[in-house]
């Protein structure tokens, strides 16, 4: 079945996003302490947050929000998880998640009565 095509799983567009306007800081003049030209975009499925205040143009702002949003590494988490939803692995993935979660590979510290870290800190219950 893989002959090198490629299917569409996921597609994020601008529509899954909120876009926050407001005015940038820092050097720029008259034009940038007077207009909302920094963007902030937020996907909210994932949770990931990209900002851009680059330019003087609110247009150029939101392209390069949208950017640094999906390459964020929280959306590229998110994406990840999605597409092994969507395509049935996502047992797979939940099932490694499980072998990770054992006991034995977990470790669980505390801090002690004197500020320092410790395993001791927690105790047995």
């Amino acid at each position: 079945m893989n002959d090198g095509a490629r299917e569409l799983v996921v597609s994020v567009t601008a529509s899954d996003c909120r876009f926050d306007y407001y005015r940038g800081s820092g050097a720029g003049g008259q034009h940038r302490n007077k207009t909302d030209s920094a963007c902030r975009c937020t996907h909210e499925a994932s949770g990931a947050v990209g900002t851009a205040q680059d330019t003087r143009s609110q247009h150029e702002n939101r392209r390069l929000a949208f950017g640094r949003m999906a390459r964020s590494e929280r959306f590229q988490k998110w994406l990840k998880l999605e597409v092994a939803r969507r395509t049935g692995a996502e047992l797979v993935v939940k099932e490694a998640v499980d072998r990770a979660m054992q006991p034995h590979n977990l470790r669980v510290e505390g801090k002690t009565e004197r500020g320092m870290w410790s395993e001791e800190a927690i105790g047995d219950d």
